[in-house]
């Protein structure tokens, strides 16, 4: 599941892999609450997934807290702290050079749940008149 404009190409086996080195090296981080900040600590956060740019510079973090809750507040944390994150998660991931995380609310779970309400409609067809 990459996130990628019609004319990118398709992400190369090294960014396919450095995105989920990087992705469980996050979530552990955020699992074992390594960065204390309080309004995070009562959050559960899903990262749902890691898409790195081809130089392996960038890398666009997708995050959803559990049931979507203060995302907002979320995604400014997490991007106030992408410095000292990207520095602790340096010491795990055997890269050359750490890229610079930029976190992102992902939307793909409200996507999913709205196409399968639409095909569930297109499944049952609305009542005829009269029955």
């Amino acid at each position: 599941m990459t996130r990628k404009s019609k004319t990118a190409k398709a992400p190369s086996t090294r960014q396919l892999r450095v995105g989920e080195e990087l992705r469980h090296a996050l979530a552990g981080l955020l699992l074992r609450q390594e960065i204390f900040v309080e309004e995070l600590q009562s959050l559960s956060i899903t990262v749902s997934e890691v898409s790195v740019s081809p130089d392996l510079s960038n890398a666009r973090v997708y995050v959803m807290p559990l049931g979507g809750m203060q995302a907002v507040l979320v995604l400014s944390l997490l991007n106030d702290l992408a410095p000292k994150i990207r520095h602790l998660i340096a010491g795990r991931v055997h890269l050359r050079r750490m890229p610079k995380l930029k976190f992102l609310l992902d939307d793909s779970f409200d996507t999913a749940d709205r196409m399968g309400r639409l095909f569930q409609k297109i499944a049952s067809p609305p009542a005829a008149p009269g029955d």
